[in-house]
């Protein structure tokens, strides 16, 4: 049998961080790993204005997730208006990513569980069953309000 493509994935814009950032992300994550890096030759490297040899593209996995990061330059950043997800099972677990996500990071932009790591892309750390809380006509008005107080989520607070 054989296994599924991922249609589509993330394509990531780094300055010059992408294989840093790919190394990082990957240890974060379990079942992970930097797949293929492809470098700039003569041609692509003067069209790109970046260095020939230096890394292009970097091809990794978080957890299955297939992802791209490119070294393009800082023609553009990433903002607030994209940011992944990841659905914790725990306290433990919400802890976890967050201490490592967002070491380095900018604290001015951790709220309601988003983060912004030391690349500066945006996480949102958050229960997994954040959506059945919010749907709740009981509980998620009062959730709502918890969260609105929070940087990191705490389970308990919304229960």
């Amino acid at each position: 049998m054989s296994e599924k493509v991922q249609k589509i994935s993330a394509f990531l814009w780094f300055d010059d961080q992408a294989e840093e950032a790919a190394r990082f992300y990957a240890a974060v994550f379990p079942n992970s790993k930097v797949g293929q890096i492809t470098r700039y030759d003569e041609h692509s490297a003067t069209a790109a204005h970046r260095p020939e040899g230096s890394v292009m593209t970097v091809a990794f996995e978080l957890d299955g997730q297939r992802f791209t990061a490119i070294n393009g330059g800082p023609v553009f950043r990433f903002t607030e208006a994209i940011s992944f997800v990841i659905g914790c099972d725990s306290q433990e677990e919400i802890d976890r990513y967050w201490e490592k996500l967002s070491f380095g990071g900018d604290p001015k932009a951790q709220q309601c569980g988003w983060l912004k790591d030391r690349f500066g892309l945006s996480w949102q750390v958050v229960p997994s069953n954040l959506g059945e809380i919010m749907a709740d006509p009981k509980r998620g008005p009062g959730a709502m309000k918890a969260i609105l107080g929070m940087q990191r989520i705490v389970i308990a607070d919304l229960k």
